[in-house]
């Protein structure tokens, strides 16, 4: 997730987002309720402590009485303290804008008494984001944020944040200031929405859905699109589109999807409207960054982390991502609006537009993704991209809405599915992800019937 360049409010819980009404080309909102798939009220408060930082005081080397180089003055961060419990954090400041040049580290204390070692945060995020020009980016409410860290159920934290140091060659180089209006988001993402009725069920997951030995889950009626048959995948594929059968032949099996209701997403968090593009060329595949600490049964409690992070500590419209795939190959409904529409998310800077975002929940930059995972990213291209008629081993030229890598307007020939670095100087989706995007593109025109 990290770039090399790059081209960079908190409110009430019950606030939600009002947005201009201009919406990037191609893209129109839509006032239509909640789709059905997706529909129904769910009781997960989940709650954001936002704390403002300060300048750390000075410290001495115990061995050389000189000043160390934590606690100088252009230093931030918060002492150890208790807090309210949380699971996931993350830094934002004023300015979206503005990049964070220096490092963000925290410790966090478990709720058993343990305190971790220092954690680095992914401090550039702003590759994941709407972009530039478009109604979600200038709303007034977007802030620049580093990548959220998953840390579990957790009482205490401590974090320090710390500029880059000067280039040493260039002796009058003078220190880039950090951003103004630093704060640390603490995200509680509350309960799973069907944990009340787990003994009944016996024993369900944080998906919304009953747990096997090995973690993998089955499906239940609530919250879970099931899988379908190619056949039956082509046909309603055909009917939605309006087509004639056998008009659209390339479309993969669907895989069975956890839909928002099935993974606890408050719908009060986001914005009301929704907004489309007029299809689905491309698929960009991204690791979350959000730290390999999480179990399968936790995945839809990181999900509504990362939802509540975006939205309330970010100023978002909703979750960025168009879909999310934990470590056990289960997969996620992402931003509102129907898994079988072209909606405009929040994910790849500058390429936001005839594309959608897939995250895998995790962070791959030097831990292989499993292979659950992996299969899974390969399913749902096969199916998605099939709808809107693409084919995962080609290429497709879209046009950059303006990044670090290309200028805005400038048309772009891609892979049809692409890493989330191939649109943005950006170490995301890791390089051990990255790696598989090829066997990826393989599997999933095989199940396209290429």
């Amino acid at each position: 997730m990290r770039a090399f360049l790059a081209s960079s409010i908190g409110v009430t819980c019950a606030a939600v987002l009002v947005l201009p009404s201009a919406v990037p080309a191609g893209a129109a909102p839509d006032n239509r309720t909640l789709p059905a798939e997706s529909a129904g009220p769910v009781d997960v408060p989940g709650s954001t402590q936002s704390l403002p930082m300060r300048t750390l005081p000075a410290t001495t080397d115990r061995a050389t009485g000189e000043p160390t180089r934590a606690g100088t003055a252009s230093e931030q961060g918060l002492p150890e303290r208790e807090v309210r419990p949380f699971s996931l954090v993350g830094v934002v400041w004023d300015d979206v804008n503005t990049e964070l040049h220096g490092t963000v580290q925290v410790r966090t204390r478990a709720t058993t008494g343990t305190w971790s070692n220092w954690q680095d945060l992914e401090t550039h995020n702003a590759e994941h984001s709407a972009d530039p020009g478009t109604a979600e980016r200038e709303s007034g409410a977007v802030r620049g944020s580093t990548a959220p860290l998953w840390v579990g159920d957790s009482d205490g934290v401590a974090v320090r944040v710390r500029p880059e140091d000067p280039d040493p060659q260039d002796r009058n180089a003078p220190a880039v200031p950090l951003p103004g209006g630093l704060r640390l988001e603490l995200v509680d993402p509350g309960k799973d929405p069907q944990q009340v009725s787990a003994t009944d069920l016996g024993g369900v997951t944080a998906a919304g859905s009953q747990a096997g030995a090995d973690g993998r889950t089955s499906t239940l009626a609530q919250g879970v699109l099931p899988a379908l048959g190619k056949a039956e995948s082509e046909a309603r594929g055909e009917a939605e589109a309006g087509l004639a059968p056998g008009a659209r032949p390339y479309i993969g099996p669907r895989p069975r999807i956890i839909t928002r209701k099935g993974w606890g997403a408050d719908e009060k968090l986001r914005e009301r409207k929704f907004v489309y593009t007029s299809t689905v060329k491309a698929a960009f595949i991204h690791h979350s960054a959000t730290g390999n600490n999480y179990t399968c049964s936790q995945a839809a409690s990181v999900l509504r982390g990362i939802y509540r992070y975006h939205v309330k500590s970010s100023g978002w419209r909703d979750i960025g991502y168009n879909f999310a795939v934990d470590k056990c190959g289960n997969i996620y409904e992402g931003r509102a609006g129907g898994v079988t529409r072209a909606v405009l998310g929040a994910h790849t800077l500058g390429f936001n537009t005839n594309s959608m975002g897939i995250a895998v929940l995790g962070t791959f930059t030097k831990s292989n993704p499993p292979a659950a995972a992996v299969n899974a990213v390969a399913k749902l291209t096969a199916w998605k991209l099939g709808l809107f008629g693409a084919n995962p081993r080609g290429k497709v030229t879209l046009v950059s809405g303006g990044g670090n890598k290309y200028k805005k307007g400038r048309k772009v020939s891609l892979n049809v599915i692409s890493g989330h670095r191939d649109g943005f100087a950006t170490e995301c989706p890791g390089a051990r992800l990255y790696k598989k995007l090829g066997s990826t593109r393989t599997s999933s025109a095989k199940l396209q019937g290429r």
